[in-house]
């Protein structure tokens, strides 16, 4: 297993027919736990900025690499990775700790399983705090049929579901440029490129922007992906259609207190229906592009503990 310098060193957790690799920090403040989930293509290590101060304040900070990250499995059938499975890990992770419920706190694809995860597992979800990734009302049909319709045929969640096998191993081949390519800040406002952007990113000789990370922390993505491969990680994507069936008889409204977290340069934009569907939620928006947490560290920590400290008290 790989040391990650200035990282807590992880434990394998068997949950829910799989293992999970999970770092944590604030063990002494058991009974407080908050649950930390990373986006595509991500690590726990994404949370190395808000760990420490989460558990200086009193919490016990849990931070899994999800399924097809890191140590964690990687099941070969692609159903494996539907959101059942994947907010049932999270369910699992909090009977591992013997815990009823805890805040969860979500990024990118995190933030939809976060989203999920309330709708799935409610009484297990305290609080909410997402990143970048609104909630996502269900289209009128299933999601990727509805993508390609609106987006067209490059867009790369079609393109992982209607080529399979292509953006892995073209992402295989090229792990480092793509992560150096794609962790980028204050990039430029320039006209979409033909093609399918992720391929374009992983073939692009040169990043475009600043760099959100050091090379030092770049390496530890690039290190991971190197060793697992990008096929686990876009499995999520090949579930869209399959989550579209499964949450259709789910109730759709979220109830529990929520906070949303913007970056206002982030190509997602912000949601314009949100508290239609999120009854209680604040709404942050940072000046950052969509990489939040690890472009403005201190203020996401900040934007977090406040909220929590002012919805406690309230």
């Amino acid at each position: 297993m790989t040391t990650i310098p200035n990282f807590p060193s992880p434990k394998v957790v068997a949950l829910n027919g799989i293992e999970l690799e999970v770092f944590e920090a604030g063990q002494e403040n058991k009974g407080n736990p908050i649950v930390l989930c990373h986006g595509w293509p991500e690590h726990a290590f994404s949370w190395r900025h808000q760990m420490p101060a989460l558990a200086a304040a009193g919490y016990h900070v849990i931070v899994p690499n999800q399924r097809g990250y890191g140590n964690s499995s990687r099941p070969e059938d692609v159903t494996q990775y539907d959101i059942a499975h994947l907010t049932g890990d999270l369910a699992a992770l909090l009977d591992h700790y013997g815990y009823d419920d805890a805040v969860f706190v979500g990024h990118d694809w995190g933030a939809n399983v976060v989203w999920s995860m309330a709708l799935l597992h409610p009484t297990r979800v305290k609080k909410i705090i997402n990143l970048a990734l609104p909630y996502q009302a269900r289209t009128p049909m299933p999601w990727i049929e509805f993508m390609e319709t609106v987006f067209g045929e490059d867009n790369y969640f079609v393109h992982f579901n209607r080529q399979p096998g292509v953006a892995d191993a073209i992402l295989d081949s090229n792990a480092r440029s793509f992560l150096r390519n794609l962790f980028r800040k204050n990039l430029p406002a320039l006209p979409p490129e033909p093609g399918m952007m992720i391929i374009n990113l992983a073939r692009a000789d040169a990043p475009m922007g600043e760099p959100v990370m050091s090379d030092a922390d770049i390496d530890v993505f690039v290190s991971s992906f190197e060793e697992t491969g990008f096929t686990g990680s876009i499995n999520w994507y090949r579930n869209m259609d399959r989550n579209w069936h499964l949450l259709a008889d789910v109730d759709p409204i979220v109830h529990q207190p929520a906070l949303m977290i913007y970056g206002t340069q982030d190509m997602i934009p912000p949601s314009e229906n949100l508290a239609d569907f999120v009854l209680n939620v604040e709404v942050i928006k940072l000046e950052c592009g969509h990489w939040i947490q690890q472009e403005r560290p201190q203020e996401t920590t900040d934007a977090i503990l406040g909220w929590l400290a002012l919805d406690l008290a309230a």
